[in-house]
């Protein structure tokens, strides 16, 4: 007889309730002979060794969704209206990813609650974004090869002021961006800002968030913040302890997953006709290269694909569908 798990074990195999916007329909779950209902949760027990499966999650629905409503933002024309976030089926695939891995890298529950809530509000330095006028920006900027984000400018223009970055960019590029017919709006700015003045934007957007979710029982850590920022802004991370520039690089690498392989995304941000997980894939191994993500993280990523942790998370990301030329290539990936 399997006793039921507790909350106060290891987190691996607890899992939030299918949504409407959850990654796996219940029967993915409850085909399992050793997955119960109880409450809320739908409870994965395990009789000898953890298993980890693609809903992976340690907050509860309610905390979920509270997290995610901040991507919300008002309509800056109709106050009684809301504007429903554009990244929030990418912060959620990238948290149920990263959550799986951390887990299995053994990081404790009490961390892994804090990481989950990061990872969901990863995105919040782009919160009331307009995908057209964005993706107007900076598939441009992608043509020219101008750079995208914080670090690699200062790669390219190292005499520009710490933080200057959005500036910089328009006092260089700003004629060229109006000779396209796109004008210097506040609403530009303000999207310039979402890459490259990421970090002063996530700080305005997380002030309220920070106190907030005290009410959903999520403690708030500086270190939350700073994950959040390691991909545009890894130095930041220099001197911070090993535990947590491992849960960045996990960030890192999942989001950047779910990103190349978001249909919808790639669409709207760039142009992108079709979506590549040789290209995702290629790009994690160019961050280990520059050693934003470990090798040890990237090796535990690719083995949880081949094993099929990630398909489903990937097939939504995708928009439904995987080729079969997809699949293999999940089933065969080597790191």
């Amino acid at each position: 007889m399997i006793r039921q798990p507790s909350h106060a074990g290891h987190p691996i195999g607890f899992l939030t309730p299918p949504q409407a916007w959850d990654i796996l329909p219940p029967s993915y779950t409850l085909h399992n002979p050793y997955a119960f209902c109880h409450e809320d949760y739908i409870i994965l027990a395990v009789a000898s060794r953890p298993t980890l499966k693609s809903t992976h999650t340690v907050l509860t629905r309610k905390q979920v969704v509270s997290l995610l409503k901040w991507y919300d933002r008002p309509h800056p024309t109709r106050p009684d209206r809301m504007i429903p976030g554009y990244d929030k089926a990418h912060a959620l695939r990238t948290a149920r990813m990263c959550v799986a891995v951390a887990a299995a890298l053994g990081h404790p529950l009490s961390r892994l609650r804090q990481f989950e809530a990061a990872c969901l509000l990863h995105d919040m330095g782009r919160a009331g974004l307009d995908p057209i006028l964005f993706g107007e920006i900076w598939s441009w900027a992608k043509e020219q090869k101008i750079p995208t984000r914080p670090r690699e400018w200062r790669t390219r223009y190292p005499n520009t002021p710490y933080g200057r970055e959005s500036h910089a960019f328009i006092t260089q590029y700003g004629a060229a961006l109006q000779a396209r017919g796109v004008k210097l709006t506040p609403a530009v700015k303000d999207h310039i800002d979402m890459r490259l003045g990421f970090a002063r934007r996530l700080k305005k957007y997380l002030r309220p968030v920070k106190t907030a979710i005290a009410t959903v029982d999520i403690p708030w850590s500086p270190w939350m913040e700073r994950i959040m920022l390691y991909y545009y802004y890894p130095e930041k991370l220099e001197r911070a302890a090993a535990w947590t520039h491992q849960l960045a690089e996990i960030l890192v690498a999942c989001e950047q997953l779910e990103a190349y392989s978001n249909h919808r995304r790639g669409k709207d941000y760039y142009a992108r006709a079709e979506e590549s997980f040789a290209a995702a894939f290629t790009y994690l191994r160019q961050l280990t290269s520059q050693r934003i993500v470990s090798q040890e993280v990237l090796d535990l990523i690719c083995r949880l694909t081949r094993e099929g942790r990630f398909t489903s998370i990937l097939r939504q990301a995708r928009g439904g569908t995987l080729s079969p030329a997809d699949q293999q290539f999940l089933q065969t990936l080597s790191c």
